[in-house]
C-alpha cells in the first residue's frame, strides 16, 4: 500500500531542516567570530552583548526567584536545626534544673539530721601540696600557703574526703601538716 504524502506535512519538515542548518551555520559563524582577536570583532561582540543582555532579564527572573527559595529554604533549614538544638539543650537545662532541685532539698534535709550550725565567720584557704617531706615514723607534707593567707598553727587541714591532719609548722608562706 502506498502512503500518500500531504504537501503541508512535506512544506514543514522541509522549513524545519533549513532552520535547523540556518542555525547551525550562525553558531559557527558566531563561535568562529568570538574567537578572533581584532579590534573591529571586539566592538562587533561588544554591540552583540549590549543587544542581547538587557533583553535577557526576563529569562533570568525565574532563574534569581529559584536561587533567592534555594536560599530561603537553607536558611528555614538551619533555623529549624538550630531550634532542634535549642529545644534538646532546653530539656538537658531542665534536667540539670531538677537534679540542681533534689540536691538542694536532700542537703537542708541533711543538715536538719545532723542539727548543724555553721558559723558565717568561719573561712577555709586552699593550698597545693609543694613537698612531701615525711619519714618511715612521721609523715608530713608542705603546702604554698601560710600565715600571710590566714593559717595558724593548730588548725584542721583537710581533702576532699575529710580531715588529714593539722599544721604543725608555719612560716608566711608555707605550712607544714602533720598527717
Amino acid at each position: 500500500m502506498a502512503r500518500i504524502y500531504d504537501e503541508n506535512e512535506n512544506y514543514g519538515s522541509h522549513v524545519r531542516r533549513i532552520l535547523i542548518a540556518v542555525t547551525v551555520v550562525v553558531l559557527l559563524l558566531l563561535v568562529f567570530i568570538w574567537r578572533i582577536d581584532n579590534p573591529r570583532v571586539e566592538r562587533l561582540r561588544a554591540s552583540v552583548v549590549e543587544a542581547v543582555l538587557p533583553n535577557l532579564e526576563w529569562a533570568l527572573l525565574p532563574v534569581s526567584q529559584l536561587a533567592r527559595m534555594g536560599d530561603d529554604f537553607a536558611s528555614y533549614s538551619r533555623l529549624y536545626e538550630q531550634n532542634q538544638q535549642l529545644r534538646r539543650e532546653l530539656q538537658q537545662m531542665e534536667a540539670w534544673r531538677e537534679a540542681a532541685l533534689q540536691l538542694e532539698q536532700e542537703n537542708a534535709r541533711l543538715l536538719d539530721l545532723n542539727n548543724v550550725r555553721l558559723d558565717p565567720e568561719l573561712t577555709f584557704v586552699t593550698g597545693v601540696v609543694m613537698a612531701d617531706n615525711g619519714t618511715s615514723f612521721r609523715r608530713s607534707v608542705i603546702l604554698n600557703v601560710g600565715d600571710r593567707d590566714g593559717v595558724r598553727e593548730g588548725q584542721a587541714a583537710m581533702d576532699g574526703l575529710g580531715l588529714v591532719g593539722r599544721i604543725a609548722g608555719l612560716s608566711p608562706t608555707t605550712a607544714r601538716v602533720l598527717l
